[in-house]
């Protein structure tokens, strides 16, 4: 009999491939994120270095396919496709939620896959925060030794619970829980959100707490609200769809996600991030790297060569954007000016950041 995790697994893949799960109304604020251009970049666009160093791995270029999925049989050849890619295109990856492994071992070779086609990948492991105070370090070390994980996320998606009809609503005792993890991994621990961002004052307890990474999810992407209310609907559970309806767009867009995050950790911009120019975007105003899901989830039913051209394009798209602000190498563009305007702008300042002027010299600043 097939596990109710699983089923969900598959449920959710299938909503996001077939229905319109993007924000409505919100944006991920990259619109709001001036690069100045530079009339004479003094640079030639074949010599530009995107490579960056990763938790010690190596990325041709600083992206990571965003956790999308595993935990069911039909899951496999999507995870197969995705990984291959990521090897051959030189980019990280990231599982979805192995909670379906941990709840049915049948389904381990769906998440084992990725390593074995992406031996050289950067590759990280994932559970969600409502699920570790219930599954404990030992069960979660066993997760990022399923699949030789370089680092794992605990994803924080309470969003989605409170929408989901079988949703997990207890979110006590989460932080502690990640302390202890973070204690006890034997590698990395990303906080991921999902799609509903991280505010400052989360992020400085994720860091007391010990996270190496911070993976903003921010509001402008995928809506996880959303692929809820497509569930509800078709489980006549009229409340949940209308509280799905309501949050849609609820949260923190992921530009202004990345501004409250800037502690001292490495950032992860996920949420949104469509091109590479998003990519580069957010590296100028102090992601380490970009990332996304949704983008490659009908590539990867299509197969391996699908997933390959939409990472080139935006590897393309991202040297494009480095070439016409002068940046021959990642360290370069992680130092370039950059403004930010409008919406963000009003809403940064509101909540007290200085982001007047060049946005990297005066967010470093705070």
């Amino acid at each position: 009999m097939e596990h109710e995790t699983s089923r969900r697994k598959m449920e959710h893949l299938k909503l996001c491939s077939e229905c319109h799960v993007e924000s409505k109304q919100a944006s991920a604020g990259f619109e709001d994120v001036i690069l100045v251009h530079r009339a004479l970049p003094e640079i030639s666009m074949g010599q530009i270095d995107m490579s960056v160093d990763f938790f010690g791995k190596q990325l041709a270029f600083p992206f990571l396919i965003a956790s999308i999925t595993g935990g069911h049989p039909e899951t496999t050849a999507i995870n197969a496709a995705l990984a291959g890619a990521a090897e051959k295109m030189g980019v990280g990856i990231g599982v979805g939620s192995q909670r379906a492994a941990i709840d049915d071992p049948n389904q381990i070779a769906s998440f084992k896959i990725v390593r074995e086609k992406a031996p050289n990948a950067f590759v990280y492991a994932n559970i969600g925060a409502a699920q570790i105070s219930n599954y404990g370090v030992e069960r979660v070390n066993q997760l990022v030794s399923m699949i030789d994980a370089d680092a794992i996320a605990v994803h924080l998606n309470f969003l989605q619970e409170a929408i989901q009809p079988e949703g997990d609503r207890d979110a006590t005792r989460c932080l502690d829980m990640i302390e202890t993890i973070c204690s006890a991994s034997s590698v990395p621990v990303i906080a991921k959100e999902t799609g509903a961002g991280i505010s400052r004052k989360d992020a400085l307890l994720l860091k007391k707490a010990g996270v190496s990474a911070i993976d903003v999810g921010g509001v402008g992407g995928t809506s996880w609200a959303g692929v809820e209310v497509y569930r509800s609907r078709q489980e006549n559970d009229s409340l949940c769809a209308h509280l799905g309806e309501l949050f849609w767009d609820f949260g923190l867009p992921t530009v202004s996600s990345l501004v409250e995050c800037k502690v001292g950790v490495s950032l992860i911009a996920t949420g949104g991030v469509r091109t590479g120019l998003d990519v580069a975007k957010s590296i100028a105003i102090g992601a380490s790297v970009g990332s996304a899901a949704l983008p490659f989830v009908n590539a990867a039913f299509e197969g391996q060569k699908a997933v390959e051209n939409a990472l080139y394009v935006i590897s393309q798209e991202l040297k494009a954007a480095m070439f016409l602000t002068g940046c021959s190498n990642i360290h370069a563009l992680a130092q370039s000016p950059a403004v930010i305007v409008g919406k963000t702008y009003d809403y940064l300042t509101r909540r007290g950041f200085n982001v007047s002027g060049d946005a990297h010299k005066e967010i470093d600043d705070l």
